[in-house]
């Protein structure tokens, strides 16, 4: 294994302090128990929108800390879950009168963690809830979770709902668009390679050099199917079709398309991979109103990609394009 790395133990807590010397106009990054905050937070009369998972996936959820996204992210370890004291150590950092919301993707760990988190807030008096995220079409239960995952979904969540949260919605009305969006939000994943987690030291999963994990998780959780080695067309061409016909999506529909890297996979094919989606969409007469294309949410240096489609309305385009400003993304300010 050859990574940049001193010792695997301490991986998670470097990176960290290099991001807050990196973004220090934007965000803070308090220790024991690791959390990165808004470095203006807490911000008056506004919700608090928190959100966070294990480490191994950058930029998500760090990257995402700033104006008109999230006011917290919580990482824990590698794949792993952070605990309950570190998501209400968030919460306290943030949140007043207006409450917070909880974004969670839908692992077993996050979801017991940020749901224990949240009732020791309300002890408190604090209004806090939580929103699960499960958005991967691959499989409905899998490693690590009841239920299908929270995966690139997540990414299209954390900034509408933060631009909402930002322009002064209510905490009943942010929690109703992030209900709203998680129901219309569907993505699928796939391999090419297995990640390497520093204190492993090997590869999460065996995968031949002409095999392909269709509808791998951000973990390295098994797909759908394992399958030959195909050209891009055939290859988004069955990844588009997984989304399109789970919701099912139809004519007429204005989406956004988030083509999203694994951590491994370069531009060059990921633009490639991108327009042969648009252009299969368009043939189905599904309008692509918007585009995200780029490592948002990754799986330390997995070769592979993920594709997620999010049925959109005015409001969510306007939130979309509303002003944002995080270390990983950065229009109208």
């Amino acid at each position: 294994m050859k990574k940049i790395i001193n010792d695997p133990a301490t991986v998670v807590a470097e990176s960290l302090r290099g991001l807050a010397v990196a973004h220090a106009d934007i965000l803070r990054v308090r220790d024991d128990p690791a959390v990165v905050v808004r470095a203006d937070a807490p911000v008056a009369r506004k919700v608090a929108v928190i959100s966070g998972g294990g480490a191994g996936h950058e930029p998500l959820h760090g990257g995402f800390v700033g104006r008109g996204m999230l006011d917290a992210a919580v990482p824990g370890a590698v794949f792993t879950s952070p605990t309950p004291d570190a998501v209400q150590a968030a919460v306290a950092a943030t949140t007043g009168p207006a409450g917070a919301l909880l974004i969670v993707k839908n692992y077993t760990g996050d979801v017991l963690n940020f749901e224990t988190a949240a009732e020791l807030a309300a002890a408190e008096d604090l209004d806090v809830r939580s929103v699960v995220i499960d958005d991967d079409v691959a499989v409905k239960d899998s490693t690590f979770t009841a239920g299908r995952r929270g995966v690139g979904g997540t990414v299209l969540l954390e900034k509408i709902v933060g631009a909402a949260a930002e322009r002064g919605d209510s905490l009943d009305a942010v929690e109703a668009l992030a209900r709203k969006i998680v129901a219309q939000v569907r993505s699928i994943g796939v391999a090419l390679t297995a990640p390497t987690v520093p204190h492993v030291g090997e590869p999460s999963f065996d995968l031949g050099p002409d095999e392909i994990e269709f509808g791998i998780g951000i973990h390295g959780e098994p797909g759908r199917e394992r399958i030959p080695a195909e050209p891009a067309d055939a290859l988004v061409a069955r990844m588009v079709e997984a989304i399109v016909s789970d919701l099912p999506y139809e004519a007429g529909d204005k989406v956004l398309l988030f083509t999203n890297s694994m951590g491994a996979t370069p531009l060059l094919e990921l633009y490639l991979a991108h327009g042969i989606a648009e252009r299969l969409l368009a043939e189905r007469g599904i309008v692509v109103e918007r585009r995200l294309v780029g490592p948002y949410i990754t799986s330390l240096e997995m070769q592979g990609m993920s594709l997620t489609l999010l049925k959109l309305d005015d409001e969510m385009t306007e939130l979309w394009d509303a002003p944002v400003w995080t270390p990983a993304l950065r229009w109208g300010i």
